[in-house]
């Protein structure tokens, strides 16, 4: 049975989470990605990666305009198995705390959470005034995950591109997506003895 899952990249610092989501979602059998891009997300993608805009598009099944809030993926009748906005802006997080569905990641997003499906905001800022925790509440209240993507270095990563598939694979974890990306937990004397080659 094909799963979808919508994925969006939004104008925020980490653009880099969302490609890789895009990318261990193609190895998954069965499972049709849609993926919205807004005007700050192609940009940002320009900015901060070697990627080129249709390189990262064709790594989803459909890909929809930001601006179309006419595509399936706006309307609860169309089945989905959940969202993951990928970085996901401040403007982003205000616009599906508000219910503000002015373009279609923020309607996508406010379809997921009307129909009760899981929608994970991987929210990238930092430091935070009460302004963006209010907001946080808000989304959290409506059903959102807030996922901020905070390293864990628990599995002793070498590289960048570790601390990045950790955090992406906890989220697909959070969509129900099996995957062997994360570094599974299993106590504190079993992440002591798998360490001591990092000596």
């Amino acid at each position: 049975m094909t799963r979808r899952i919508v994925v969006a990249i939004t104008g925020a610092s980490g653009v880099i989470y969302g490609i890789r989501a895009l990318e261990m979602l193609r190895e998954q059998p069965r499972v049709e990605v849609h993926l919205i891009v807004s005007s700050g997300g192609r940009r940002t993608i320009a900015a901060e990666t070697d990627y080129r805009l249709d390189a990262v598009c064709e790594l989803a099944d459909v890909v929809h305009p930001d601006a179309n809030v006419g595509a399936s993926i706006a309307s609860g009748s169309f089945r989905t198995d959940g969202m993951l906005v990928a970085p996901c802006s401040i403007k982003t997080l205000s616009a599906i705390a508000n219910c503000y569905a002015d373009n279609l990641v923020s309607r996508a997003a406010d379809v997921t959470l009307k129909e009760r499906r899981r929608l994970v905001l991987l929210f990238r800022e930092t430091p935070l005034h009460v302004g963006h925790i209010r907001l946080m509440l808000q989304a959290a209240e409506a059903g959102a995950v807030l996922m901020p993507p905070v390293p864990a270095f628990y599995q002793r990563p070498h590289t960048i591109q570790q601390l990045v598939d950790q955090t992406v694979g906890r989220a697909l974890d959070q969509l129900g997506v099996a995957n062997e990306y994360v570094f599974r937990w299993s106590g504190m004397a079993e992440a002591a003895r798998s360490s001591v080659g990092d000596e």
